[in-house]
């Protein structure tokens, strides 16, 4: 099968690579523009280019695909029966959705309605979901309400960071995909029950700042949903201390304010948290520095028990 593929991040690169081998012909990729980076502002390739690069895959980057002119001419070229998108970033027009014969299909990390939006995995985790899955489906003009081809559910593991589980989402979606392809002239896509959906929005790099007011199961799953990107952190001495990770110890019965310090020792630091519950920190970055256990910072900076995370 003819192929264009959507996709911009080093996770794109898993179902592309599948695709490859599988024997279908990746006729066009289409991937986000070269982006300045670093201290020298020298532009970046997105992984998903290097890849297309590497392989002798023609490579197309609008920087509007909505309003480039050349984006008909390309996919016309490119002949595709089918568009897969896979974390583009980019909303597709209708003119490019619709231009293959079987449309274009798109690897989501929930089981949809479910997490519709940009952060799916992150917020099951941080909702303290103990599943969720990948759907298959097909684009239109709204926000991950398109039909639905095929679904696959998986637990969340405990503990599991939203890198692990994207990780192994990207997997499971990818044989999903292959599978779908398949066998695409025998599926009959279902509607999504729209009355069910919720919504997973774009997590920003300030929502990652703990309140030690929440119970310590919530701070644990934000420290999850969070990690590696934006990262969950608090303040000590007003300096920013990156909370790497963690967990709850108990869920109550512990007196003390919501940040204090009731015991550090060589395995960690407890924190009182919400209702009395107590979140125990095992390895953190301080501002400017690399990532530590907690015990080593508390002995470098002399913190003791009583004293305040904010």
């Amino acid at each position: 099968m003819n192929i264009v593929f959507f996709g911009s991040p080093a996770t794109a690169i898993v179902p592309l690579k599948a695709l490859k081998d599988a024997s279908h012909m990746i006729t066009l990729v289409v991937t986000q523009p070269d982006r300045p980076s670093g201290r020298g502002k020298r532009l970046t390739l997105s992984p998903v280019k290097k890849f297309a690069l590497k392989h002798n895959i023609p490579v197309f980057q609008p920087n509007r695909i909505r309003k480039d002119p050349l984006a008909i001419e390309k996919l016309q070229a490119a002949a595709p029966d089918l568009n897969i998108v896979v974390a583009y970033g980019q909303f597709l027009p209708d003119s490019i959705i619709y231009f293959p014969r079987y449309y274009s299909l798109n690897i989501h990390y929930s089981l949809l309605p479910k997490y519709r939006g940009a952060s799916p995995v992150q917020w099951a985790i941080l909702n303290g979901e103990k599943s969720t899955g990948v759907t298959i489906f097909e684009l239109n003009a709204k926000i991950d309400e398109g039909l639905i081809l095929a679904q696959k559910e998986s637990d969340i593991f405990p503990g599991e960071t939203a890198a692990e589980l994207e990780s192994r989402l990207t997997d499971i979606g990818t044989e999903l995909l292959l599978d779908t392809i398949k066998k695409i002239d025998r599926i009959s896509p279902q509607k999504q029950d729209h009355s069910l959906a919720t919504y997973a929005p774009l997590i920003k790099k300030e929502d990652g700042r703990i309140d030690w007011k929440w119970s310590a199961e919530k701070i644990e799953n934000q420290i999850r949903a969070f990690t590696p990107w934006p990262s969950s952190f608090c303040y000590y001495d007003n300096k920013r201390i990156k909370i790497i990770k963690g967990q709850m110890v108990s869920s109550s019965g512990h007196k003390g304010k919501p940040g204090e310090i009731l015991v550090i020792k060589n395995q960690g630091i407890n924190i009182c948290c919400g209702n009395g519950s107590l979140f125990y920190i095992e390895l953190l970055q301080p501002e400017n520095k690399k990532s530590m256990s907690a015990y080593a910072f508390s002995l470098g900076v002399r913190i003791k028990e009583g004293d305040i995370f904010s």
